[in-house]
Parts: structure tokens; sequence; C-alpha cells
């Protein structure tokens, strides 16, 4: 795949790809896999996350080339800074282009409360871009486990996959092979035109066949109907807290407002090591102990990102405080 990927496009226009999802749908470690076996090895990866905080990054380390763009997402808030950074990107490269390889790929991992098409749509408009980049495809992964739950609920869902040029269901092991061919044939009508692949932690994974199962049947939205906007809220853990602290805490808080809260992630420094801590709405991912960073740069540590509705941020902070007062007042 390296040779396809280094050949530049005959028009000398660089290929974007567009990774969407809705909020933990698995984008970044689909998207950590393909770096791995060298898919985007000469990729310019940009993450985008909707919390002023970026996390994604850190996982992304494998990626030769990383920018980060943080505190909004690029379809609505931050699309004037994806739009300067898309053209900066593009002035140095044409500053660069005598010095050897120019680049040719980007790779632009959105937020998952972006809704791809509004990206394109900048790109496409803008007089700058649209002579140094062409969107090559939009990609969405899809969480088998709770797709059907989110497209019944979230019109942003809906959106996503009906831009996709390819959708990439992931997590395929975590659901029975019938609820997948319902996911299957209710993907292939909102989007009849994508192509579908699963995958497991992105590794590539055979679906099943689904002719004959019917899709679900999805109620009406619109924006009188759809739930309130999610909105992501930064938590800062001052001071000693252990995994066991907060993953009382979280389970706690999933219990009272599990419903509510869609997406939690963020990294911890624990005894024993950097620990990525993750939720996708009830169900806690056993955490995962990261590399230390070589310039050890620990502005992301002990942050956490929660995403959901129906609460105020002040709460959930105020919450987490006591809570870990209280831990810390228990052990003294």
């Amino acid at each position: 795949m390296g040779a396809a990927n280094q050949a530049e496009r005959a028009d000398g226009r660089m290929r974007l790809t567009v990774l969407g999802g809705f909020l933990g749908s698995g984008k970044t470690t689909w998207l950590r896999h393909q770096l791995h076996v060298g898919l985007y090895e000469d990729a310019l990866v940009i993450v985008n996350e909707a919390a002023e905080t970026a996390v994604d990054d850190v996982l992304l380390a494998q990626s030769s080339k990383l920018a980060v763009l943080a505190g909004g997402c690029a379809c609505c808030t931050a699309r004037t800074e994806l739009v300067r950074l898309l053209r900066t990107i593009c002035d140095e490269r044409t500053r660069t282009s005598s010095r050897g390889e120019r680049l040719a790929r980007i790779v632009l991992e959105t937020s998952g409360l972006a809704d791809p098409g509004p990206i394109v749509a900048a790109i496409q408009s803008d007089p700058v871009l649209v002579n140094h980049i062409v969107v090559h495809e939009i990609i969405v992964v899809v969480d088998a486990l709770h797709a059907l739950a989110q497209l019944r609920a979230d019109l942003l869902g809906r959106r996503q996959i009906e831009s996709a040029d390819h959708l990439v269901i992931a997590k395929v092991d975590a659901v029975e092979t019938a609820g997948l061919a319902r996911l299957i044939t209710t993907l292939s009508v909102l989007n009849p035109g994508a192509g579908l692949s699963g995958a497991v932690k992105g590794t590539p994974l055979e679906l099943p066949t689904a002719a004959t199962i019917e899709p679900e049947s999805l109620p009406r939205l619109d924006r009188e109907t759809e739930q309130p906007l999610l909105f992501p809220t930064k938590l800062r853990i001052d001071g000693p807290i252990d995994w066991i602290t907060f993953g009382v805490w979280l389970s706690a808080l999933l219990h009272a407002r599990g419903d509510d809260v869609v997406r939690v992630k963020g990294v911890a420094r624990t005894p024993a090591g950097r620990l990525l801590l993750q939720s996708v709405r009830k169900v806690v991912q056993s955490p995962e102990i990261l590399p230390e960073q070589e310039d050890d740069d620990d502005r992301e540590d002990n942050t956490i990102v929660v995403i959901g509705r129906g609460y105020r941020a002040e709460d959930l902070q105020r919450s987490l405080a006591r809570f870990a007062g209280a831990s810390q007042g228990s052990r003294d």
C-alpha cells in the first residue's frame, strides 16, 4: 500500500480522507491500526476534538506528521480554524516543494460531534483549498454495539452515515449475528451507495450475510423532536487520585446519568502509569496503559473530557472534586 499512498495525483492536489463517526464509535482505534500497518504512512494526520484539551493525539503517536485542532467541531465552531490550518499546510507545501517529496495525503479525524458534509463544503468552496486539496473519501466508523440506539435518537448519527463513501462497522465481535445483520441492512437503507466492511480494533473482519433481515424502523427526527445538543466538559483532576477512586465515581455517574453521558475519555497519571480511561454510554472500557512521552510533556494528563447533555458542567467538576476529596480523607 505504501507505493500507492506515495503516488501523487496527476493534477498535483493533495488527497483528503475525512474520518468520521459518532462519539465512541472507534475512529481512533481504527486509525491507529491503519497507521500500524502503513496505510497512511505518508499522510499528515489532523485530529479534531470538540473539547479544548485533545486526547486522541496522544494515541496516534505512530503518525510521523500530526496536527491538532481542538476546542470545537471542524464542521461548525472550528470550521474557520480548519480552513486556516489547511491553508497553512498548502502554503508550506508550496514553499518546500523543491526540497524533496511533497505531501500527498491528509487524514482528518473529526470530532464525534461533527457532520462531515459541512467540512467538505467548506473545502470545496474555498478559492485556495479547492486548488490544492481534493476530498478523496469520507470514511465513517459505526459502533456495532450502540449504533441502532444512536440512530433512533440522534439526527447527527444519521447525517454522518448518509455522507459516507465507506462505512466501517467496528466492534463487530461485541454483538450477536442477528443484531449485526439488522444494523447492516439499516445502514444499507440509510446509505445504499456506501461500501461496507467490518473491523475489530481496526483489524478487518468479514461481515455476515444480511439480505433477508429487515432494517430497523427508525422514527422521524427533526430539530424539534431531536434531543438537546451534546456538549463537551473538560474535568481537571487536581491532586492524587487513583484509578479505583475515579472508576467508582464514573460508575456512579453512569448509573445516575447514563442516558445523558454519551462519552468519557481522558488520561490519568496513576502509580501504575499513564492510564487511558474511556466509556461509551454505560459501558466502561478497561484502562489502557500508555507509554511515557519522550518530552515528558504531561499537560494532557489528569484531564478527562465528558460529552453529554442534560446537566451542568460545573456540577460534574464539583461532584468529582467532592468524591476525590472524600476518598483522600478516608485514606488519611
